[in-house]
């Protein structure tokens, strides 16, 4: 088995494994504990030691900036873009976990670490998507490990999620405040980074005139914790989004393959499906899919009690979109897509392990790039219209 297909299935592995935990009986927990225990980090959760809180007046603290040359500036062969710095609209992009050794129950944020090397990939193929229409900013925060999501105690999961949000808050009032200037912005996040995005969203941006200037929320990937009805019951302000075209309002999918059980949640989640930008369970044909881009470099899957040891990726360039990669659907709250065995594709994906996690943002890469721009465009003309009328 080639390098790049066991680090994907590893990755699906540390997915479902996670969501067999929190989601299915007694069997599943017993199997699961029995490995988990031996690798996860020594002890509980204590916040006074880990290290200290990132200062975000220091770049060095942002994985993304349009001042800096970063993963985040790559752009697909083949396709034009503009400078970053110079777009009227922001991203705040959440990035997902990338903290799998057991050395801590929150990341270190060691600069030479494979951790780092994760978040350099997670700029180069999931937040790169948004600088077609938008500056990007994405804080480096103290996130959880991967293994807080196979504690069978909820409470202590949560606290630990709860410490790595602190830093997510605070990282995004230090962009409203130094950064945004009073421009539109779009949020999105992958994975944990979707968990925390799902509670900036309800905390900061809904209750306050924040979700005047949100053009939308592409909060992708959240697995076990859902966009539920009841969060959006919750809300004041923001709403799925039903069409291509909605502004102010949230997008969310979890991907799998054909043949696979919809994902099994505590509740029901939302799914967009973005092929056309909307909620419901309709076939999306292939035709619709405007390009899929291959993730470049290796997800560093060094798990456990081992060294998080980066292995010298450089993340430098994107391959070409591949138009029609595969059709899209919904079905029972999760977005089914055409089997990638045997493509390159598969890398980031298992249909063995019925998860299609990695592949989120690669599937559909495209059609999140240009409805991100589309979105854009349109909360500037409607509100350059809004302002001469």
């Amino acid at each position: 088995m080639k390098g790049p297909q066991l680090t994907g299935i590893l990755f699906g592995l540390f997915l479902l494994l996670s969501v067999c935990l929190y989601v299915t009986g007694y069997g599943a927990h017993l199997a699961g504990m029995a490995f988990f225990n031996y690798q996860e980090p020594d002890g509980v959760f204590d916040p006074e030691q880990a290290v200290d809180a990132p200062d975000y007046n220091n770049v060095a603290f942002w994985a993304a900036l349009p001042t800096t040359v970063d993963p985040a500036d790559l752009v697909p062969a083949g396709i034009a873009t503009g400078s970053q710095g110079e777009r009227p609209i922001d991203t705040f992009f959440i990035h997902p976990t990338g903290f799998l050794t057991s050395g801590s129950w929150t990341s270190p944020m060691n600069p030479d670490s494979g951790t780092e090397e994760n978040t350099q990939w997670m700029m180069a193929n999931q937040a790169s998507a948004y600088n077609g229409c938008c500056n990007i900013y994405a804080p480096r925060y103290r996130e959880a490990n991967i293994f807080v999501y196979f504690s069978a105690d909820i409470k202590s999961r949560d606290a630990v999620l709860d410490f790595a949000y602190q830093d997510v808050k605070r990282s995004f009032e230090y962009f409203i405040e130094h950064y945004n200037e009073g421009r539109p912005f779009i949020i999105a996040s992958h994975s944990q980074g979707t968990h925390h995005a799902i509670r900036l969203l309800k905390e900061v941006v809904d209750r306050s005139d924040l979700h005047k200037r949100m053009v939308a929320a592409y909060i992708i990937g959240s697995t076990i914790i859902p966009v539920s009805p009841d969060w959006f019951d919750a809300m004041a302000n923001i709403s799925p989004c039903e069409s291509a075209e909605d502004l102010h309002c949230v997008v969310h999918w979890d991907t799998m393959p054909e043949g696979a059980s919809p994902m099994e949640r505590p509740e029901p989640s939302l799914c967009t499906n973005p092929l056309t930008w909307k909620v419901n369970e309709e076939m999306a044909p292939a035709t619709l899919n405007a390009g899929a881009v291959a993730p470049a470099g290796i997800y560093n899957a060094t798990f456990g009690r081992k060294e998080d040891s980066a292995i010298g990726q450089v993340f430098d360039k994107l391959a070409a979109p591949v138009k029609s990669q595969t059709w899209a659907q919904c079905r029972g709250g999760s977005l089914f897509a055409k089997d990638q065995a045997g493509t390159r594709f598969f890398a980031m994906g298992s249909n063995e392990l019925n998860t299609y996690h990695g592949l989120d943002y690669a599937l559909f890469y495209m059609n999140i790039r240009n409805n991100a721009v589309l979105k854009s465009n349109l909360f500037i003309e409607r509100k350059t219209s809004r302002t001469t009328d």
